[in-house]
């Protein structure tokens, strides 16, 4: 949500920059900005797409080493030219670009009016750069100091990086739960939101931590401050992320790369962690506090979109297998009530960005309430791995699309590998079962694979049938209803279809009154436990003339004769089958809005990472 680019150094900023900005385009954003300094502040903004922008302001004069770019999803103000980023001061001598939200922007809007500041646009971000403007008139502060004065006066969250006409060798930059990333090259500087346009350029970044101020400058070592003006040692971290991992190699669009990478990416999440011939899982943010996990009244899985699917999931696998009572809380409400969360509570934040603002403000919580903490993220280096007491990353690659693929069967995965450690370890499970499951699990990416190669073409064909379709419905029992809510989820952010996951059993609990001719109705039909209640589901839809397009597992027959559409997965045990379930349901949702003229990559609206609430 917003993204973040700046550079300073030898060579040209502007292309830097509007490259820099393409790679964030997956986080989502309506308007788009560069400043350039050279001797003069040249401000570039534009409605839009990025492209827009590079097309307006290439044929200017954008000659300049120091700059910052900004894509910004509008909170405060309409998207439009005057309200995008950068944002100047009132002498035209600052410029800044923020990710946030500034919470007392009223106030300090009315009293810096009173002092004669006169606003253009209608954002909190305009605010923050007169405040800084008014403490550096009015105390003769140098940029850091009235950046980090300002700082203290604000309210909100922010990423913010300003530069200054009259010291055109230097960038401040600062951020409180919002990420900002400093990438150090050859006697050169970036700063982004994240890794992703750094890395073409250098490995070696360093990560802010909350409320610090970064002061980068030319022939200079970066130096950092706390808001407290305490001086800090910054880490510098070697990212191991290569440039093609960010590109679409041949795909249309990331999300069907990511799609197809699911087999190695579940792979990868398992590797080292797992040995069934041994009959072993290895987590070391498990291992590290056994004795919490093992003695836990309870787990609480926080997360939000996607992440809380994975999670209701992680219920079902926790309490089945290692008999731990699991509560699944939506990050955002966790946070805005008064829990009870206890020392003997394990708390698990789920995110892929590592960076959403509700997960993270849960967490804070939790840690002030004495509860160990573990995070499950994908990005290295991001907020809720440095905020957790232990975790595990899901190492399933940079994922541009918005709408989660990958990381979702990389969450599940791990949560499924985390079940089972805590399962043998509370000697819950028997060893035959364990044994199988592990086996099982080892030869899932091989199914995957085999879900992708099989079922492509019938699911192209599908879509085709109910493209211009209003509404639809999912329906899945255990494991299985909160792939229905995935489904619907994807099918929603990305073809703007209205769609409802449910658990079948209580389609007759109000939906059924939807059901007709009109009415698509998915059913995730893979369960053994409850074969016959399931077939009885879909004879309810049949009877009032629903279209039903079933998941089956490969040689069902009777299903095969009652639905419209059937797909087939291999068959595995039912704690795994949301890993192979799932799979045509991304496709599915993917064709559809293919089809619907949608981009599927960037869908309206949608930011990939919620850095702000």
């Amino acid at each position: 949500m917003c993204g973040i680019v700046a550079y300073l150094g030898k060579k040209e900023a502007f292309p830097i920059i509007i490259n820099g900005l393409k790679r964030l385009e997956y986080r989502g954003y309506d308007s788009t900005g560069i400043a350039i300094l050279n001797n003069e502040l040249k401000v570039f903004k534009k409605a839009g797409k990025v492209s827009d922008l590079e097309a307006y302001a290439s044929p200017l004069d954008t000659i300049g080493n120091i700059g910052i770019g900004h894509t910004r999803w509008a909170t405060h103000g309409k998207p439009n030219d005057t309200n995008a980023h950068p944002h100047k001061s009132g002498n035209s001598r600052l410029a800044l670009v923020h990710n946030g939200i500034i919470e007392n922007y009223k106030y300090l809007k009315s009293a810096l009016k009173e002092l004669g500041h006169h606003f253009d646009s209608e954002t909190d971000t305009e605010v923050l750069v007169h405040l800084i403007e008014e403490l550096q008139k009015r105390d003769d502060l140098s940029l850091e100091d009235a950046v980090r004065e300002a700082l203290t006066r604000v309210v909100g969250a922010y990423a913010i990086v300003v530069i200054d006409k009259d010291n055109p060798t230097k960038i401040v930059a600062a951020r409180k739960d919002s990420p900002l990333v400093i990438g150090i090259g050859n006697e050169e500087y970036y700063l982004a939101s994240d890794a992703t346009p750094l890395i073409e350029y250098t490995k070696k970044m360093i990560y802010l931590n909350e409320e610090e101020i970064a002061v980068v400058e030319l022939g200079k070592p970066i130096e950092v401050k706390s808001i407290d003006n305490i001086i800090q040692s910054p880490t510098i971290q070697e990212v191991d992320m290569n440039i093609e991992e960010l590109e679409k190699g041949g795909y249309d669009y990331f999300m069907m790369k990511e799609i197809h990478q699911q087999p190695a990416t579940v792979a990868d999440c398992m590797r080292g962690r797992i040995n069934a011939e041994e009959g072993w899982v290895h987590l070391g943010g498990v291992n590290q506090y056994e004795g919490k996990f093992t003695n836990a009244s309870r787990i609480i899985m926080a997360a939000c979109g996607t992440s809380w699917h994975s999670a209701l999931i992680g219920e079902y696998l926790f309490e089945e297998l290692a008999r731990i009572p699991v509560e699944v809380e939506y990050a955002s409400e966790l946070r805005y009530r008064n829990p009870v969360l206890t020392e003997n509570d394990v708390v698990i934040a789920i995110s892929q960005s590592g960076e959403t603002a509700d997960t993270l403000s849960a967490l804070r919580l939790a840690k002030e309430r004495g509860a160990l903490t573990y995070g499950i993220v994908n990005v290295v280096g991001s907020s809720i791995a440095r905020l957790t007491d232990a975790g595990s990353y899901i190492h399933a690659g940079p994922e541009i699309g918005v709408a989660s693929t990958k990381a979702f069967t990389g969450q599940v995965t791990l949560l499924t590998l985390m079940a089972l450690k805590l399962a043998k370890l509370r000697n819950t499970i028997s060893e035959d079962y364990y044994r199988q499951l592990l086996f099982e699990l080892k030869v899932i990416p091989k199914k995957i694979s085999q879900v992708l190669s099989q079922n492509e073409a019938h699911i192209k064909y599908i879509a085709n049938e109910i493209k211009d379709k209003t509404n639809a419905l999912y329906l899945g029992r255990g494991y299985n209803f909160p792939v229905a809510l995935e489904g619907a989820l994807k099918l929603k952010e990305i073809s703007y279809i209205h769609a409802e996951g449910y658990p079948a059993a209580e389609m007759k609990h109000g939906p059924i009154a939807l059901i007709d001719e009109n009415m698509p109705v998915f059913v995730i039909a893979t369960n053994k436990s409850a074969y016959e209640k399931i077939i009885s589901n879909i004879q309810e839809v049949k009877a009032r003339k629903g279209y039903v397009i079933a998941i089956v597992i490969e040689g069902e027959k009777t299903i095969s004769e009652i639905a419209d559409h059937v797909i087939e997965i291999p068959d595995t045990v039912e704690p795994l089958v949301p890993l192979l379930s799932v799979i045509p349901l991304q496709l599915l949702s993917y064709y559809i809005a293919i089809l619907r003229g949608c981009n599927v990559d960037q869908p309206r609206n949608l930011a990939k990472s919620v850095t702000v609430e």
